[in-house]
Formats: structure tokens, sequence, C-alpha cells
């Protein structure tokens, strides 16, 4: 490609009369044909009479994946999809953002998903219902399930990665477990609270994330400082502080293949087609996405003298990861 960023929708027939309420964002990159699945499952939603667009980044991939599934979704008016090519893989901020640039000024809403997800028929017009019907709600995700085990994935519904936090969820010594109830030790995952019931929460996974337009102009939408991981987590922060409000909704369920692009989840491993630099790539850009968060969004709450003290603690975890990825 000659041009830095080229657009697609050029060749595209749609409707004249649509005037989507919903935008859906998702990236490509290294999921070959979750890709196609995902394109198949959004296009057999029972949208009610709500109109969405979908914008598809193919970010930076050169396998021609997206290209193939233009040819085949580019007439479907039920799902509106959009093309943007990348030449180079921006990450998940940056792809997510360049997406952004491409909404309707008519949206209302924007949801950023995960290319490896499976939707049911009611995922999006309840999605839609949920904020329609509760102006309060800025921002939310849904019920989350682990493809394969039916359970919900635990970083869906979670706290932020303070130093508290992530020392007794990575370093506790099984002492968490012993008190599952208590919030002091539970804090990382919040898996100390019950699944079932609409509530407040810290933050959620990028995999899942719907919010207000007008929100997320106001907060400046993903920090491109990250480049794989903790985006997320980044922008619930900014959510909170700008005071936001961040919902979990159960009654809305999706099916994630969580791990495909990055190859590090156990229970999608064998699925994904990332190679072992891709994992140790990914599993150093986990621990990097934690520096960057401490010093972005918490050092000032800590005293100097606990920053070494910090900063070796993600050192020993980058270290596991990065052996893991190579060896297991």
């Amino acid at each position: 490609m000659n041009l830095v960023l080229k657009d697609s929708i050029k060749s595209m027939k749609k409707s004249p009369t649509n005037k989507p309420i919903l935008s859906i964002i998702v990236l490509y990159y290294n999921s070959h044909t979750y890709l196609d699945k995902f394109l198949y499952s959004l296009g057999s939603s029972d949208l009610k009479n709500y109109q969405i667009e979908t914008i598809i980044v193919n970010n930076g991939a050169a396998d021609g994946i997206a290209q193939q599934a233009q040819k085949k979704f580019q007439g479907n008016h039920l799902i509106n999809p959009r093309f943007v090519y990348s030449p180079t893989n921006l990450g998940f901020a940056a792809g997510n953002n360049l997406g952004t640039k491409y909404i309707s000024p008519q949206s209302k809403y924007v949801l950023y998903v995960n290319d490896d997800m499976d939707f049911f028929p009611d995922t999006i017009y309840k999605m839609i219902e949920f904020f329609e019907n509760n102006s309060h709600v800025d921002a939310s995700t849904c019920y989350v399930t682990l493809a394969g085990t039916g359970k919900l994935a635990p970083e869906t519904h979670r706290g932020f990665p303070t130093p508290w936090n992530t020392f007794w969820h990575f370093f506790g010594l099984g002492i968490p477990q012993l008190f599952p109830h208590s919030k002091l030790l539970h804090g990382y995952l919040n898996d100390y609270q019950e699944y079932t019931t609409t509530q407040k929460i810290d933050c959620c996974q990028g995999c899942f994330l719907m919010l207000k337009k007008d929100v997320g102009n106001k907060i400046g939408w993903w920090n491109e400082k990250y480049f794989f991981l903790g985006e997320d987590l980044d922008l619930c922060f900014r959510l909170k502080k700008f005071h936001f409000t961040l919902y979990f909704y159960p009654k809305v369920k999706i099916i994630h293949y969580h791990g495909i692009s990055s190859g590090l989840k156990n229970h999608s491993g064998k699925l994904s087609g990332a190679n072992r630099d891709t994992k140790i790539r990914s599993a150093k850009a986990s621990t990097t996405a934690m520096r960057i968060f401490y010093q972005e969004n918490l050092m000032d709450q800590y005293s100097p003298l606990l920053h070494p003290i910090i900063n070796l603690g993600i050192n020993i975890l980058e270290f596991y990861r990065i052996f893991k990825a190579k060896y297991l």
C-alpha cells in the first residue's frame, strides 16, 4: 500500500437511510478464521429496530484474511461493515483509536470488541437497551464467558492493580483462598463478589467494552502509550477519575476465545495461531503495561521507598511469564 492508511469503504453498498445508534470496532490480528466466525455471529443478531455499523481494522496483518472477509460481508446491511487497513501493527490502543476515527456522526454508543468472540442473538440489542433505559450508565461490559468452560472470564469484573491488590494476587501463597469473602485480599479480581447482579465495577477487559461516544470524547479514548495489554485498565481508570460510571451487566452474555492472538492463555493456547516469538512479545507486553499503569496512575500515591520494591515484583513476574512463553 502506498498510503499509510487505506479505507476500503468506497466500494461498499450501504443503505442511504442507515443511521447507526451503535458503532462496533474490532481489530483483526493473527486470529485467522475467527474473524469470519465473529462476523457470521454478529450477522445473526436480532437487532430489533436498532441500526449498527461495524468497523473492522486490519491491524498490520498481511495474511489476506481481512480482504477475504470484506468480499464476503461487504453487502451485509445488518452489520454495515467498513474495512480499514493499517500497513503496520499499531497495537491495541492505537488500532482502536484508528477505528474510532471512522465512526458515524449519528452513533450514540461505541462498542470495542475482540474478533475472537461469538455473539448471542440478543447480545447487541440488550446492551443498547441497557444504556437507553439507564441514563446514568456511562460505560459497561457484559458477562464474558470463556469458550469451552462456561465460566465468567475473571478479568471482566475486577479491581485496579494497585501494589496491594497485585501482591496478594500473584504472591499471596494461597492465603487469599483461605478467606474467599475478604475484600481486602481479593481486590485484584474482586472475586469475593457475586457475578449475578448488575453492579458498578472499577474496571473490565477491553475485549467487550461499550461506552457513550460523548464519554469517550471527554476522556480521550485509548492511551497509545500502551501497545498491547493494560490499555483497558487505563481507560477504566480515567472513567473513574472523571467520575463516569462503569457497570457489569450479567444479563447479556458473549463467548470469548480468550488468548487467540497472544497464545498466552491455557484454555485457548492450542487454538491460537501465535508462534513462540509472539507469545514472548505478549508476555513482555503484559508486564510493560504494569509499569506504565503504575507510573501513569499510581506512583504519586506511594512513597518513593516503595518504588524499587514494586519494580522488583514486576521484574520477577516478567521473568516467569517469559520463561513460561519460551519453554512451557
